[in-house]
């Protein structure tokens, strides 16, 4: 991969680059290798990043300043620009949320990108963009949301079947501007084996890490949560799986987020002392996930990050498509029932087709990735 030198780099391309990727967990990380791709091809420019409050860690540690120069605690981004969406949506019409939206819209305009990119593709993030004055907005010609199109100046036309290559669409597309550094030509899904995705590193995340896995030896990481209830597999088959992997000397750590203490205290029932729950930060579980041997899940934030990390995934689909949303740049193994059908609706009954799943089937598609180690 070619990268421009430092007496080249203003003419190859855009000083500063806005990313726009608000949430949530898994499509941040999903948005990470076209955003390391940018960094390759523009090491000299300075790359910022728009993102909900709640999912900065994904970028930088708790306790190190979100701007100035890069380091392991803010590997990836100069600056991380936050707004408060969950605030936004409670409280749309209060003075003190608007202050707020204004604040950071006032940071955004005073470092004057030179680029924005929406990997969003909804209204909210289109308009916070063209907030940025950014001079070149970049979008999704199909969008998430049709609207978000029309605020987009260079509108691209993504064909990569994955979520993470139609963002490493929207990548090239600002690479591969007149005057601007291209790569070396490679097919699309080869890429971003090409490209070392780097999470924040916190010390103190290490260490609590360190110390909850020494004893552990091999272990697996259990994710019951999901985003809606037909994308949850039944706590009671996480815990019979915990049991077999135990016959192999296999522990394992089951990770919850808010609201979910009582699907991981379920399966840690269920598991006979075969699991352990374990609730961390967003920094602390990719400090325990690196560590991990294997990781069992559904279509989750969690479950990305496993992929991104090079964890091997036995991934549990239901409703979700795992050709767009599957496990990515990983040794995985994805489950998923001939009668699933994908649908987005949100319903709250564990879909059909993810009932058909087995405990069995999970079992020994996390012994053939273990073994392949």
């Amino acid at each position: 991969m070619s990268v421009p030198s430092p007496q080249s780099a203003s003419a190859a391309g855009p000083e500063s680059i806005l990313v726009v990727r608000l949430s949530a967990m898994g499509d941040i990380i999903h948005t990470l290798p076209a955003v390391t791709a940018l960094r390759a091809a523009f090491p000299y420019a300075t790359l910022g990043w728009l993102i909900e409050e709640r999912w900065a860690e994904l970028l930088c540690t708790l306790r190190y300043p979100r701007s100035g120069r890069r380091s392991p605690e803010r590997p990836l981004v100069d600056r991380v620009h936050t707004v408060n969406v969950a605030e936004l949506r409670r409280a749309p019409f209060a003075f003190h949320t608007w202050q707020q939206t204004a604040a950071g819209v006032s940071e955004l305009r005073g470092v004057q990108y030179d680029v924005a990119i929406d990997f969003q593709g909804a209204v909210r993030s289109a308009l916070l963009a063209r907030w940025s004055a950014a001079t070149v907005l970049y979008g999704d010609a199909q969008p998430r949301e049709n609207a978000a199109s029309m605020f987009y100046t260079r509108q691209i036309q993504t064909t990569g079947k994955h979520v993470v290559e139609q963002a490493l669409d929207l990548a090239r597309a600002v690479i591969a501007r007149p005057g601007a550094s291209r790569f070396d030509p490679m097919p699309a899904a080869s890429m971003p084996a090409q490209l070392h995705v780097e999470f924040p590193v916190d010390s103190d995340a290490e260490h609590k890490a360190a110390g909850l896995t020494a004893n552990l030896g091999d272990f697996a990481i259990l994710n019951p949560g999901a985003g809606w209830g037909a994308k949850q597999w039944p706590i009671a088959r996480y815990g019979i799986v915990a049991r077999e992997l135990a016959q192999d000397g296999i522990r394992s750590l089951v990770n919850y987020g808010p609201g979910e203490e009582e699907l991981a205290s379920g399966v840690e029932a269920a598991s006979e002392g075969a699991a352990q729950k374990v609730s961390c930060s967003i920094t602390e579980l990719i400090s325990i996930t690196r560590r991990a041997s294997l990781f069992i899940g559904g279509d989750t934030g969690p479950m990305h990050l496993a992929a991104a990390l090079k964890i091997p995934v036995v991934a549990i689909f239901g409703p979700t498509n795992p050709v767009r949303n599957g496990p990515f740049g990983t040794r995985s193994i994805v489950l998923r029932s001939a009668i699933s059908m994908t649908d987005h609706s949100r319903h709250q009954a564990p879909e059909q087709g993810l009932l058909e799943i087995t405990p069995e089937e999970v079992v020994a598609a996390a012994r053939k990735l273990l073994r392949e180690r």
